[in-house]
């Protein structure tokens, strides 16, 4: 199996940037696609990015185009996730979480949470 551990969320203004980390464990040769996904109170859980782990192709939610980058470091096991221009709606609770070869998100990490003031 895969376990997931988020860090790297916090406080930030608006304009502002930070950096996500996500670490997999486990059974990490069956990884076929890491994304980030984030849920806002209220809302429903949306996908933010994706990256393919071998080919690296990555995916990138309109609202976020030109401000974030997924990256991965395979050595490390670990997908990034860089934020730039943080605006107020960027604050949610941010999670990654692995495909396998089923093709279905169902390995979630804990979340970290990020909040932008304005």
């Amino acid at each position: 199996q895969v376990q997931l551990v988020e860090s790297g969320g916090g406080v930030v203004q608006a304009g502002g940037s930070l950096s996500l980390s996500c670490t997999a464990s486990g059974r990490t040769f069956s990884i076929y696609v890491m994304g980030w996904f984030r849920q806002a109170p209220g809302t429903e859980r949306t996908i933010v990015s994706a990256i393919h782990w071998i080919g690296g192709n990555t995916y990138y939610a309109d609202s976020v185009k030109g401000r974030f980058t997924i990256s991965r470091d395979l050595a490390k096991n670990t997908v990034y996730l860089q934020m730039n221009n943080l605006k107020p709606d960027d604050t949610a609770v941010y999670y990654c979480a692995a495909q396998k070869t089923t093709g279905r998100y169902d390995i979630w990490g804990q979340g970290t949470q990020v909040t932008v003031s304005s």
